[in-house]
């Protein structure tokens, strides 16, 4: 007789669909009277501390194409580098600033844009420094599975060079995709699901 496991298996994946944005995003959508506003849309206020930053930029296939129905959400840590968590033991973060957003990519261009603030450094595991970065999920139709990627800044270079989690990736060519390039107050990061200059992303 076969012994029945009684431990819960793991389901099978499947991709966010069409209807991703209607669930997450109903406003964006055009469903109104669910929310007041999509959550996540809005991650500061006139009180948040810190640098006001743009992050924007556009998802590509592995044809070059932009995709006009992904999802994106950020988390990042306040500008003191402490994150709005009852896990985060290390201070009190900026009641002021969320710590994450949500963001479904322009049905026109593509774009997807996040008005939030430049984060502070947090501790590695081992105590170490990480430089500034913010963390990102992006979903969309075909994707099985959450991708999850990371956002660091070009103008932390000396930061950038002592992060223990880019110090760790093998091939140094692959770091630039990482990388955002700022643009005034704003840092533009494409996000490459395939092909050349595909993004790097982490298994968590």
């Amino acid at each position: 007789m076969v012994q029945q496991l009684g431990f819960l298996k793991e389901t099978p994946s499947q991709t966010a669909g069409p209807y991703v944005h209607i669930g997450c995003t109903p406003n964006f959508s055009g469903i109104t009277g669910v929310y007041e506003a999509d959550l996540g849309v809005a991650m500061v206020n006139d009180k948040t501390l810190g640098e006001r930053i743009t992050i924007r930029g556009r998802v590509f296939d592995g044809t070059g194409t932009p995709l006009r129905d992904a999802l994106l959400e950020i988390w990042q840590p306040d500008s003191n580098g402490l994150y709005n968590s009852p896990s985060e033991l290390r201070g009190a973060a900026d009641p002021n600033f969320t710590g994450w957003g949500r963001c479904p990519t322009d049905m026109e261009t593509g774009e997807y844009v996040f008005e939030t603030i430049k984060p502070g450094q947090v501790p590695y595991k081992d105590g170490r420094l990480m430089a500034p970065h913010v963390s990102v999920w992006i979903v969309a139709r075909g994707i099985n599975i959450g991708l999850q990627t990371r956002i660091y800044f070009d103008d932390e270079k000396a930061a950038n060079d002592q992060d223990p989690i880019l110090m760790r990736i093998e091939h140094k060519n692959r770091v630039p995709t990482l990388i955002a390039k700022r643009d005034g107050s704003s840092y533009l990061f494409d996000i490459h699901l395939q092909g050349d200059k595909e993004t790097i992303f982490f298994d968590v």
